[in-house]
């Protein structure tokens, strides 16, 4: 009996104890279904992968189209110019200061008049008339001996020998005009270059001036160059001349002097507006 009763009693403890961890089981169960559920931590996914797109027909730059110029119309290179005056084909030699020295000589001979200076030798000759205010001219030049820094030209508007305005042109191919007054040299612009300008001798090459109060134009071969605005000589007589330059002779001859009369005022603007009275 004795033997029993504690055997019952062992198995009567362990049924407690299971009913005890059930309970407690039951229990925890319970309270972890009342607790909020931990908080989930998203994992960042890793970056995709991206595949360049293959440009089969890739866009070409187009061009931008420039701006269509307009063409205004070419301004009159010498306006105002009316009847010939006269033509000189130089078959009288009377009209023209001539004569020779020295190795220097203005002849006029077979319908031109020829100058030739030594080295370091200005030369010119002058017409004795017309003595002209506005007008154009234009005569003929022909290098037979001509190197570099040689100069040859036609005077205008001369009052002597030593008051004149001239077109010069040097045996290099440029231009430019001048004005000599007691007889000092005075530059009224740059030497510049022309396609028209013999670039020595031989050449051949038409000068034409144009000049209407202040304001004159200069030509070659009929094509406009420059322009230059000089107020000292109003009026004089036409001439030629030739500068020897170089270490050797220049000669140089003129032909074919025409003489156009111009009638035309240049535009001045005026210092203050003036005002239109109102009807």
């Amino acid at each position: 009996m004795i033997g029993f009763h504690n055997r019952s009693r062992t198995v009567i403890a362990s049924t407690a104890l299971s009913a005890s961890l059930f309970a407690i089981t039951l229990a925890l169960s319970a309270c972890s279904g009342l607790s909020p559920a931990p908080a989930l931590t998203d994992t960042p996914a890793p970056p995709a992968t991206s595949t360049p797109t293959i440009a089969w027909f890739p866009a070409t730059n187009t061009p931008t189209p420039f701006p269509t110029p307009i063409l205004l119309p070419t301004e009159e290179a010498r306006p105002g110019l009316g009847e010939p005056l006269l033509s000189d084909s130089f078959d009288d030699a009377s009209i023209w200061t001539t004569g020779s020295a020295n190795s220097a000589s203005a002849v006029v001979e077979r319908s031109r008049l020829t100058l030739t200076a030594r080295p370091k030798f200005p030369i010119l000759s002058l017409r004795t008339e017309p003595v002209l205010t506005d007008f154009y001219a234009e005569i003929t030049v022909r290098l037979s001996l001509c190197r570099s820094a040689d100069t040859y030209g036609l005077l205008f508007r001369a009052m002597s020998s030593a008051d004149y305005y001239r077109f010069a042109v040097n045996c290099s191919g440029q231009a430019r005009p001048e004005r000599i007054r007691n007889g000092e040299l005075i530059p009224l612009g740059d030497w510049l270059p022309s396609g028209d300008a013999p670039a020595g001798a031989p050449g051949e090459v038409k000068l034409g001036v144009w000049a209407s109060g202040g304001e004159m134009r200069f030509f070659l071969n009929d094509r406009y160059q420059f322009t230059a605005r000089d107020p000292v000589f109003r009026s004089g007589t036409l001439g030629v001349f030739i500068v020897s330059n170089s270490a050797t002779e220049e000669t140089v001859s003129f032909s074919d002097l025409k003489i156009y009369t111009v009638s035309y005022v240049s535009p001045t603007p005026s210092a203050t507006p003036s005002r239109t009275p109102t009807p």
